[in-house]
Formats: C-alpha cells, structure tokens, sequence
C-alpha cells in the first residue's frame, strides 16, 4: 500500500469498456452501483476540457456496516470509489482507496479486519479482471 492508500493499476482497455468492465465487474460481486460520475462531461457543460476522468460510487451495507460499528467517521469513505482515469500519455488507469488504508485512516480496531480483508480481496479481484486483458486461447 502507498502512503497515501491510493491503489493504481494500468488498464488494457480504453477508458469507456474499463468502465463498463469495472460496472459489470461491481454488479457480479453482488455489490450495487450508487453513482456514476463523468468528470470530462462535467467539465464539457462549463466550456472546458478534461481528459477522461469517471467516478464509480459503490458497495454494501453488508460489507460497509460492520466497518462503521467499529468507527462510524468511516462512512466518509464509504461507499467505496473507483477512479477511471486517462493520463497525458493516453494510458488509461483504474484507482482506488486501499480498504486497509480507509480502516487505518478512522482508528480501525481489531472489529475490521475480517471486514477489511473480505473488501480487498473483492475490491484486487475486481481490479485485476476489470483492467487485465484476457488470456489468450
């Protein structure tokens, strides 16, 4: 985990099916999609620019609960956030708040760490499918 709790990997997709593969990726773990925000629209509706840039908002109570038993200020960082970005350079990222780091963050006690482990595993499982192109046959 960086210092920061900020999780990058690079995609092998354009930024549109990264996140149409990071919202179906979501949705088959059983999690629901609260949000979806484009940036670059955003940005487009007031005469500017911005590369692609689109927030997913998501998760569940199942998995977001028990975390804010432990320390209720965690519900700032909840639900959990993906970030579909393109750099300078044409590369196309997918970012995301380390659960641990967010844990770490608001004091997490000893009550988290199953919660914790259980949304990383599914948030790396995600991460890996949605930007990882599929192996060759």
């Amino acid at each position: 985990m960086d210092g920061d709790g900020l999780i990058t990997i690079q995609s092998q997709y354009t930024p549109k099916d990264t996140m149409q593969r990071l919202e179906a990726g979501v949705k088959a773990k059983g999690m629901t999609v609260f949000a979806h925000v484009d940036h670059a629209a955003g940005a487009a509706e007031v005469g500017m620019t911005l590369r692609p840039t689109d927030l997913l908002i998501f998760g569940s109570p199942k998995g977001g609960t028990p975390l804010m038993q432990s320390a209720q200020t965690i519900g700032i960082d909840l639900p959990l956030k993906a970030l579909v970005w393109e750099d300078a350079k044409g590369h196309v990222w997918l970012s995301y708040n380390d659960p641990a780091w967010i844990a770490q963050r608001h004091a997490g006690t000893a009550g988290m760490r199953a919660a914790v482990r259980t949304m990383t595993g599914a948030l790396n499982a995600i991460a890996a499918e949605v930007t990882s192109a599929a192996p060759k046959k």
